[in-house]
């Protein structure tokens, strides 16, 4: 009896101390959609990428002496949806920061949550600008990013459409959602301080597949040189209705470009025609290359690199605030996030990431125009990108 007592008792405290050694975890929530749209791969491999950073930092001890947790929510590229896992991610799993999902919208819509109940995050790959404004004149602001901003993609782009263009005959076309119109509007603000007017502005529902009436348009204007700004399956079949018509001008995308469905859809020949923008690229350093083999042999797969790479060096920046702040308290974390020190990612160095005025860690300066290879996203090395200067960059 005694010894059935004493088996019983023990085993209560090793499950009571499992408990309490699970208690400590550190989490940090992931909300994005992971299955449902076309933007899906972006965040598998964000998720793959955060996932990376976790493992390392644990491997060398963890944060505070604790193990570092990624709980990941599927928001299926819906608004409600997210909302549900944000408010589940913060009220249940008592998550100490969150990263943000890949689509603007549902994380526009569910960070009004983690402001309120102070719970730094950062996004690793939503691109509006208004993700890291909507808070900038509060007394803190606890939504900060590393990504490529629209507008900062669009400077890149615009510098390069300026420089590439023979006749300065620039267009653009873009489908009818926020994130094209905005994008539209972004290339035409930029192109205007480089004294360049569009010939023409056109328009596409994101579900068309044939956009050949408005590019024989944009044809008959006479213009060298096109910047798209649509998703990956759109930018695809904006290339295949170029081929239609044989008209192949400049072609200037986002980093959307980066999805699977482009190159599948396009096809390689197609799809090297496209040049786009981009934070890095697999073997743009050692560390780089090191990093997507590491993951691929891992989980056998990476669909976009990018990705991955922007959710590690959230990760490794989050948990550098947090030994910083020397706590996961929300306005530590935070106030430590707007004063680091350096810190040494896998896109470039942060020193530092953030400021209190300034939530953006990467800027044009960190991009890189590229475009599809044999399968492989490699940076572009041409006469024109050679010949761009820093006075090129205007915003």
């Amino acid at each position: 009896m005694h010894k059935q007592l004493f088996r019983f008792a023990g085993a209560a405290l090793l499950a009571a101390m499992a408990q309490g050694a699970w208690a400590q975890d550190i989490k940090i929530g992931y909300n994005s959609d992971m299955s449902a749209t076309g933007s899906a791969d972006f965040g598998v491999s964000a998720l793959a990428g955060a996932r990376q950073a976790v493992d390392e930092i644990n491997a060398a001890g963890g944060v505070l002496g604790r193990k570092l947790v990624i709980v990941a929510r599927d928001d299926v590229g819906a608004p409600p949806k997210s909302i549900q896992n944000t408010n589940e991610l913060v009220d249940n799993e008592k998550v100490v920061a969150m990263l943000g999902g890949v689509n603007s919208g549902n994380m526009l819509a569910w960070m009004h949550i983690v402001q309120q109940k102070k719970i730094p995050t950062i996004s690793p790959s939503a691109t509006a600008t208004e993700i890291t404004n909507r808070y900038s004149k509060e007394p803190v602001n606890y939504i900060s990013r590393v990504s490529m901003r629209d507008l900062d993609q669009i400077t890149l782009l615009a510098a390069y459409a300026a420089r590439a263009s023979k006749n300065g005959k620039v267009a653009i076309i873009a489908d009818t959602t926020g994130y094209g119109q905005q994008g539209a509007k972004d290339a035409t603000h930029v192109l205007g301080l480089h004294g360049i007017t569009p010939v023409a502005n056109e328009k596409f529902g994101p579900k068309d597949s044939d956009m050949t009436s408005q590019l024989n348009k944009i044809k008959s204007l006479g213009a060298d040189t096109l910047i798209v700004y649509a998703l990956a399956d759109s930018n695809a079949h904006v290339m295949r209705s170029l081929e239609k018509i044989n008209y192949y001008p400049v072609t200037l995308g986002s980093w959307a470009n980066l999805s699977s469905p482009f190159l599948r859809i396009a096809g390689p020949d197609l799809a090297k025609k496209m040049i786009f923008s981009a934070s890095i690229t697999e073997d743009s350093t050692p560390k780089s290359k090191a990093l997507y083999e590491t993951i691929v042999k891992r989980d056998g797969k990476l669909p976009t690199y990018v990705f991955a790479a922007h959710a590690y060096d959230s990760v490794k920046l989050l948990a550098a605030a947090m030994e910083q702040a020397k706590s996961t308290d929300g306005e530590k974390v935070q106030a430590a996030l707007d004063n680091l020190g350096k810190v040494d990612g896998v896109i470039k160095t942060y020193a530092p990431a953030f400021t209190k005025e300034n939530h953006e860690a990467l800027s044009y300066k960190d991009f890189r125009l590229v475009r599809w290879v044999d399968g492989k996203v490699v940076s572009i090395d041409d006469d024109i990108t050679r010949q761009m200067k820093p006075e090129d960059l205007k915003q």
